[in-house]
């Protein structure tokens, strides 16, 4: 192994697949809470390069099954794209390949959608269809309607149930902008024209507009030459913009708005306000993969707004909380809407896990959880109460890193209680390395 910090401790991968049942359970699962909590993240199987990109890795997928008050079973497993089948020996898994790079290997996020569980990553590699144990199934590309990249970040329109999305590709001088229907199949590309090939990690939503980012991380071939195998830096003359595109218009229809250099991961939530302006809150990190290319370590993220007039002018920034965080989550019954609530993972250096944030954006208050050193908490996930249930009126569930263990708990919190004692604290047999994203999916 090497000295790459994203390697080590609790960044480091594991070697088996895991199953477990009579789960040890601090507290009182909630009866209400019948599904699956999904988790991914990389998992290299073979040994990594001296370069090597925490990004990169092969995806492992982790569930954790909940159903009337009880922790019936967990469950891990490799997502079998081509480097993990020729290293497991395992047979190919079939389906068709967009772009051969990485082998695949779908790392970033696990979604349910049209009946169907996708695991599913950025820059040209297609969704993994899996079954709802989380074994690998096949390679997607909705029924042969999807044309080109996916990406590890649609949004879901809480009104119609489809999908927003777009996705970039090196093999590509545009943004491809799809919309999947909720039958799982695209119903409407766009492509998106941009100066350069940009690293476009998420995406956002508003009643009129679908949101795209154009940002100075892009392609850079001489990072292959230096075995650097995630090839994109920053470069300081690009510039930062956001388009928005009206929901039912053309590429040519976007407005593009500046604002001052920057990056950003992850949107928490965008809406337009009564003066018809766009309201876009995002975690906005001062630069990426300008001074270290292994990782996002390139100066602290803080929770920003931007708001922004579609008929023209400078876009307003300010600053809601200057605390390092990441990972943000809302109620997702309100992705494009106004909401009140945000949850984010507050990190260190380096983008170290650490407490959790609850954001109120009507009072300006910020709640901070922080169960010490040794409780290193993975992205929240809300799930509310209820279908009919208000803001905030539900439960916040994470994976957590526990030191003193080696090992992962899933705690459970009310929302609402967010400081308190958990409803629940579910430990687990061994380590779920840390990794990007998850989602809730309720039973049927």
């Amino acid at each position: 192994m090497t000295d790459n910090a994203y390697l080590e401790d609790n960044y480091a991968p594991v070697a088996d697949e895991t199953t477990a049942h009579d789960l040890p359970v601090k507290g009182e699962i909630p009866a209400e809470l019948n599904g699956r909590l999904m988790r991914i993240g990389p998992n290299p199987v073979s040994e990594p390069g001296p370069n090597h990109h925490w990004f990169v890795g092969n995806g492992l997928v982790h569930g954790l099954w909940l159903r009337d008050g009880k922790a019936e079973h967990y469950r891990s497993r490799f997502v079998r794209d081509d480097r993990v089948c020729e290293v497991k020996g395992w047979p190919a898994t079939p389906g068709p390949r967009f772009s051969e790079i990485g082998g695949g290997a779908a790392n970033t996020n696990v979604i349910s959608h049209a009946g169907k569980t996708f695991a599913i990553v950025e820059a040209g590699g297609n969704p993994v269809e899996l079954t709802d144990e989380l074994d690998t199934v096949a390679f997607s590309d909705f029924d042969g309607t999807l044309p080109g990249p996916f990406s590890a970040h649609p949004k879901r329109d809480p009104d119609t149930g489809e999908l927003h999305v777009v996705g970039y590709y090196v093999g590509l001088d545009e943004l491809q902008y799809n919309v999947v229907g909720t039958d799982g199949r695209v119903r409407k590309t766009i492509e998106i024209p941009v100066a350069g090939k940009t690293m476009v990690h998420d995406c956002s939503l508003t009643e009129n507009y679908f949101i795209v980012f154009d940002m100075p991380v892009l392609f850079d071939a001489a990072l292959l030459e230096q075995d650097y195998p995630l090839p994109y830096r920053w470069f300081d003359d690009y510039g930062t913009r956001v388009g928005l595109l009206p929901r039912d218009g053309e590429a040519a229809d976007i407005s593009w708005h500046e604002v001052d250099p920057c990056f950003l991961f992850h949107p928490l939530n965008s809406y337009e306000d009564s003066d018809g302006r766009v309201v876009l809150d995002v975690v906005r990190h001062p630069k990426m993969f300008a001074t270290d290319m292994t990782g996002p370590n390139d100066g602290i993220p803080t929770l920003d707004r931007w708001l922004i007039d579609p008929e023209g002018g400078p876009v307003k920034e300010s600053r809601l909380d200057e605390r390092a965080q990441e990972f943000p989550r809302i109620d997702e019954r309100l992705i494009g809407k106004p909401y009140r609530y945000g949850y984010c993972g507050h990190v260190g250096e380096g983008l170290l896990f650490g407490g959790l944030l609850k954001h109120d954006l009507q009072t300006g208050e910020t709640l901070e959880r922080n169960e010490g050193e040794h409780r290193q908490f993975q992205e929240p996930v809300f799930v509310p109460r209820h279908a009919g249930a208000d803001e905030d009126d539900g439960w916040l569930l994470s994976y957590v890193h526990d030191k003193k263990r080696n090992a992962a708990d899933v705690v459970i919190l009310n929302a609402q209680d967010f400081q308190g004692e958990p409803a629940a604290v579910i430990e687990l047999p061994g380590r779920v390395p840390f990794g990007f994203h998850g989602n809730w999916a309720p039973d049927a």
